[in-house]
């Protein structure tokens, strides 16, 4: 930090938005503009818009700057996610211009990257930090106009033509409306909403959205309805292509509030703002006076934060909570018209969301040997299902393999297909495939029979980009067909070479496993060699879904190690049971209480807390090691959503147990003898 204690801003990125930020910080009590990075330092009228600012070739020579605090991204959208990233690992401060990301995804990762570098990061709605803002959210709480109902905002302008050259029209450069200015309306929204409802901000129930896409594939004007929990309703618009009124109103129970394009407040360097409150005793106008530069609200807010040791903006600013929630409203928004950039499919994601090739031989994952498995695999398993685009589930997958996981749960069922296309297009794109253990699983109920298999798994295998999976698991039994025709439909497959490792049951009994085994070695058929059953440190007590199958209890255990019997275990940490979510006190989810709660569970969820304690861990991460420190092949199948989430698992890679620990999580401490 400086000796003036002022934070040297530094600024990626030169156009028109960028020269708005270096006025305010110009004009701001907290920071000072050290230097700009471009790509052509020659272009005329840099010096100029930039005064005192050294101009500096690329982007990385300002990140390896010592002179630079905080840098302040102005890139077209699609550089924001990789150039936040490079700036918070070389240890800068970073302002983000709106949207931060394209996705929630691709925010939530770089907030992940800002959290392990112990940085700032901030995203630039400059509206949120003025005082007329703060003036209007006052107006609410107040009740100036009752009970607040709905809610009409729009930013929308007209470009002189459909410029395809233009970023606004590019869908290279994510342009279009939404991603413009469409966040202004949905932030603003989300803010009053949560005004009437005491909170910071709120995020609706429902998104319904529609809009026109371009010749350029962008979109040029859309609308969208939110509905919040407290019934307030939300018409948010956006254009680029069609003028607007942009006048924000707010409609309650007792009149209505005006504001034209909220989002200048009093002026660009100051000036008066009018908050109209229309009610039955006619129109009152709010005035507020305020000479400060708008952005200049914003670069102090963030000097603040950072001089406090603060990670993100304090409210009104929008915080890390308050970014999410506004870019899931607008993910929703563009999934509803159909609204897919070129550039986050797979052809256009090359590499890692920092930017980079993807690496390999990571060692944080270590691997093992599964019998059957020609490939070392790693010690968990990686399930996906909930991604839905490309560019949102690569974060995720780049992670996990970089760390060292090759194992992936995949299956026919898992969101209709998409997440065997998903990964295909991953691999394929990240040239993995010889590198990866891909579990396939099929036949679920109500298509639980023989000829379901060979049929449903050319289907994945062509959703997976590949001619084989190296398991194969029927992720149902079907206990009115005898069991030989089921050995014989994925005898049938390893013949084929379509499966090429073990093959076997997911939600199988002992009985059902043991048959199969006996008829396939009567009979020369490849016998089944992996089950994937429910594991746990805390046993499931009745089924979460119709035809699971757990296998945590005494007998299964004894059963899996006399056997010594693959288990990749779903549900491994209790789906929540040893977090914060569960207590004897806490009854709110229907599926913790019904599937979980026993005081068997529950003392042995105290002793994980205990043991956690001790370790410095989590109770989940003990629940985790538990699994993994079976004496029998034991896999875990994790599902994280978030990269904090897999970094938060992998701790438990760091616990070792021995077989005292185990018994001692599961059953307590052995009853003291008596003397004599």
């Amino acid at each position: 930090m400086s000796t003036s204690n002022k934070i040297r801003w530094g600024i990626i990125g030169p156009g028109t938005i960028a020269k708005a930020f270096a006025g305010g910080v110009a004009h701001s009590r907290s920071g000072v503009l050290a230097a700009i990075a471009t790509r052509d330092p020659e272009k005329p009228g840099l010096a100029e818009a930039f005064p005192g600012a050294r101009i500096l070739r690329g982007y990385d020579a300002l990140l390896d700057d010592p002179a630079v605090d905080a840098v302040y991204i102005a890139t077209p959208h699609p550089g924001h996610a990789e150039w936040a990233i490079k700036a918070l690992e070389a240890g800068k401060h970073v302002l983000v211009e709106k949207p931060m990301g394209l996705t929630a995804f691709e925010a939530d990762a770089m907030m992940h990257a800002a959290r392990k570098a112990g940085r700032f990061l901030g995203e630039a709605y400059m509206y949120r930090l003025h005082p007329q803002t703060l003036k209007l959210v006052e107006l609410i709480k107040a009740g100036a106009i009752g009970e607040v109902r709905l809610i009409r905002s729009s930013f929308g302008y007209a470009m002189p033509s459909v410029m395809p050259e233009h970023r606004l029209y590019a869908n290279e450069l994510a342009g279009g409306g939404i991603l413009d200015v469409g966040g202004y309306p949905v932030s603003m929204a989300r803010l009053i909403a949560g005004a009437a409802a005491g909170k910071p901000f709120l995020d609706p129930e429902s998104v319904a959205g529609a809009g026109h896409l371009g010749a350029t594939g962008v979109d040029e004007w859309a609308s969208a309805l939110l509905r919040f929990a407290n019934g307030i309703v939300a018409e948010v618009s956006c254009s680029i292509s069609l003028t607007q009124d942009n006048v924000l109103r707010i409609f309650g129970t007792k009149g209505r509030i005006e504001v034209a394009d909220f989002w200048f407040a009093s002026g660009k360097q100051g000036g008066t703002g009018h908050i109209d409150v229309i009610t039955a005793d006619g129109r009152q106008v709010v005035e507020v006076r305020e000479q400060g530069w708008l952005y200049s609200f914003e670069v102090d807010a963030a000097g603040d934060a950072i001089l406090a040791g603060g990670q993100e903006f304090v409210w009104p600013g929008m915080g890390w909570a308050d970014s999410l929630g506004n870019l899931r409203v607008m993910d929703r928004w563009r999934a509803a018209i159909g609204l897919e950039y070129g550039i986050e499919k797979a052809g256009g994601r090359p590499n890692t969301i920092s930017g980079r090739k993807l690496a390999r031989n990571g060692t944080r994952i270590p691997r093992r040997q599964i019998p059957g498995v020609t490939k070392p695999s790693s010690v968990l398993a990686l399930g996906f299902e909930d991604f839905r685009t490309f560019s949102s589930g690569a974060i995720l997958l780049d992670a996990f393999f970089e760390a060292g996981g090759n194992l992936f749960d995949t299956a026919f069922v898992y969101g209709g297909g998409y997440t065997e296309k998903l990964f295909g297009e991953w691999h394929r794109n990240r040239g993995t495939r010889a590198e990866s253990v891909i579990i396939g699983k099929g036949a679920h109920t109500p298509f639980c029979t023989p000829d379901a298999i060979g049929r449903q798994l050319t289907q994945s295998l062509d959703r997976l980009q590949t001619d084989h999976v190296d398991l194969y698991f029927m992720h149902r039994d079907n206990q009115e067909v005898p069991v030989g025709e089921f050995v014989d439909a994925m005898d049938a497959e390893v013949q084929a070479g379509r499966i090429r490792g073990p093959f076997g049951g997911s939600n199988w009994s002992r009985e059902r496993m043991a048959a199969a085994i006996d008829y396939a070695e009567k009979n020369g058929r490849q016998a089944p060699g992996a089950l994937s059953n429910n594991f746990s440190l805390a046993e499931m007590l009745v089924p979460i879904w119709d035809g699971c199958v757990a296998s945590s209890d005494a007998a299964w255990r004894q059963w899996l190690i006399q056997r010594q019997m693959p288990n990749f275990a779903w549900s491994s940490q209790g789906r929540g049971f040893f977090t914060e979510r569960a207590g004897r006190d806490r009854l709110d989810s229907e599926e913790l209480v019904r599937v979980w709660y026993s005081e068997d569970n529950f003392a042995r969820r105290d002793r994980a807390i205990e043991l956690a304690g001790r370790l410095g861990k989590s109770p989940i991460h003990v629940a985790l090691a538990y699994v993994l420190a079976q004496p029998f092949p034991s896999v875990p199948l994790i599902g994280p959503r978030t990269l904090a989430e897999l970094d938060d698992s992998l701790r438990a890679l760091d616990i070792t147990l021995s077989e005292a620990d185990l018994d001692w999580l599961v059953n307590g401490p052995a009853p003291q003898r008596k003397a004599g």
